[in-house]
């Protein structure tokens, strides 16, 4: 029964995590954010106190559950190890001292020094949302698109096509490399890197020692046959002494499950020792579980193709190449550039929902998996606030509409030799045009000269670095118009 309401809770809560950061319609978030919430990481960073304490307590009374059930990383080595059929294909070994506790340490070291790109390369959670943003993500867009095209042929529009492209290669490069050491060691090992890789593992170990609840022998039927060894994905079972190590131990039910003598058992010291001096027999359905599951089923809202640019089939248009910020753009709700540095863990949550393109991960070396903000395939909308209401960590803090309008996390920089009235003698006004702040208007370029062209003048008071100019400047390839970032960002 243990293993068994494991498996189900395990793969609800995987596919509906899953479904959150594949998630481009802008549905999901609504319901199923909360499950980013819960990731341990993520709640010391938002000093949420109610989920860190929850998760603590469950370790101390139930063992490790967190790693089997809601963490997504873990659920998602068993789905690896499930690949390899072979049966009874686990060994006990000794704990990984030389390597577990040094991780930790290193972990550690990283979150206090600032080295984000190393503490974010260590953190469970984050690992898989960069897997399930940067491989998953661009995989399901395709076939997405694939049905949008069908769907088309047959005259209906249940589904309409999405952009796909790379946002990062050094990040995708990250996420297929973790990807590959993740499936070796639990094509290997099963949960090998929970128990001398991940951090997060080695501190709920601490925990999970003096767990309440445990899989504890009853020597008197134990035949030394050992299956519990063999299905031990943990490695952490050692049938020769009768012995668990559970520091190691995830409480996933395979032992219970594969021991044909009864041996094994999912409860309390005491509730052992009452029954050895009574000699009762054991009952096997004596611990029920009532699950309930509530399957969410939400139909795709349809949206608006993005707009773009016509050039009437005789030219081909270059791509725009983003400008080179002094200072990164970081999202409204961030407050600063330090703020985003030190408390994102990097699971490119927020990326993988951003309806507008803007969104994706850094290149700098130090903060290479955290976000920022480019205007080359979209820019941010004033009335969305979906990353603040996704974000886990606190690195986003949560704004309204009303108070992202005022948040002025950049302003507009004119550049002139880019500009399309004077490289191409043509008017154009895009970027007042489209300016939804109204901090842009078009202005002589030569005040005494009635044949002077029309340019931009910006009022940076009023420029909120939206990126409406730079996304809809027709200059090619570098922008006449670009938003530079602020480290502190400022409300007007």
């Amino acid at each position: 029964m243990l293993r068994k309401v494991r498996t189900i809770l395990a793969a609800v809560l995987f596919a509906l995590i899953t479904l959150l950061f594949l998630d481009f319609t802008g549905t999901l978030h609504h319901w199923l954010s909360w499950l980013a919430k819960i990731q341990f990481l993520p709640a010391v960073m938002a000093l949420n106190v109610i989920v860190v304490v929850a998760l603590l307590l469950l370790t101390i009374i139930f063992g490790r559950i967190y790693c089997s059930v809601i963490c997504p990383l873990g659920i998602f080595q068993d789905v690896l190890a499930r690949l390899h059929r072979k049966k009874n294909k686990y060994n006990y070994s000794k704990e990984v001292v030389w390597l577990r506790y040094p991780m930790l340490a290193v972990f550690i070291l990283a979150a206090v020094a600032g080295a984000g790109s190393l503490f974010q390369l260590l953190a469970p959670y984050s690992s898989y949302g960069r897997i399930a943003t940067m491989i998953f993500q661009p995989l399901w867009k395709m076939g997405n698109n694939v049905l949008a095209v069908l769907a088309e042929r047959a005259d209906s529009y249940a589904f309409y096509s999405v952009d796909t492209w790379m946002r990062s290669m050094p990040v995708f490069v990250i996420a297929a490399a973790t990807l590959v050491v993740l499936f070796i060691l639990a094509w290997r090992g099963g949960r090998t890197y929970c128990n001398t890789i991940c951090p997060i593992g080695t501190i709920l170990s601490f925990f999970a020692r003096f767990s309440w609840l445990k899989i504890r022998f009853d020597e008197n039927k134990c035949k030394n046959c050992s299956l519990c060894t063999k299905n031990c994905k943990a490695a952490c079972i050692d049938f020769r002494t009768h012995s668990i190590d559970y520091t190691r131990c995830v409480v996933c039910g395979n032992c219970i499950d594969s021991c044909k003598f009864g041996a094994l058992r999912f409860t309390s010291r005491s509730t052992i020792s009452s029954q050895a001096s009574t000699s009762s027999p054991i009952d096997s359905s004596k611990r029920s579980f009532l699950l309930a599951t509530a399957l969410v089923s939400t139909a795709a809202l349809a949206q608006k193709k993005k707009e773009k640019l016509m050039d009437g089939g005789l030219a081909e248009l270059e791509d725009k190449v983003a400008p080179e910020r002094q200072t990164p753009l970081t999202p409204p709700g961030s407050l600063s550039f330090q703020n985003l540095a030190t408390r994102c863990t990097g699971c490119q949550l927020c990326v993988s929902e951003c309806p507008n393109q803007v969104l994706r991960p850094s290149s700098d070396l130090m903060h290479l998996m955290q976000p920022t903000m480019s205007y080359e395939h979209g820019y941010c909308r004033p009335e969305c606030t979906r990353c603040s209401e996704v974000c886990p960590a606190g690195a986003i803090q949560k704004v309204d509409k009303e108070e992202k309008t005022a948040i002025q996390i950049g302003h507009a920089v004119w550049i002139k030799k880019n500009c399309v009235p004077i490289t191409d003698g043509v008017e154009c006004g895009n970027c007042a045009r489209h300016c939804p702040s109204g901090a842009i208007e078009m202005v002589p370029l030569d005040e005494n000269d009635e044949e002077s062209p029309m340019v931009p003048a910006i009022n940076e008071a009023a420029c909120i670095g939206c990126g409406a100019c730079e996304y809809v400047c027709p200059a090619r390839p570098f922008s006449a118009i670009y938003v530079e970032g602020h480290e502190v960002h400022k409300k007007i």
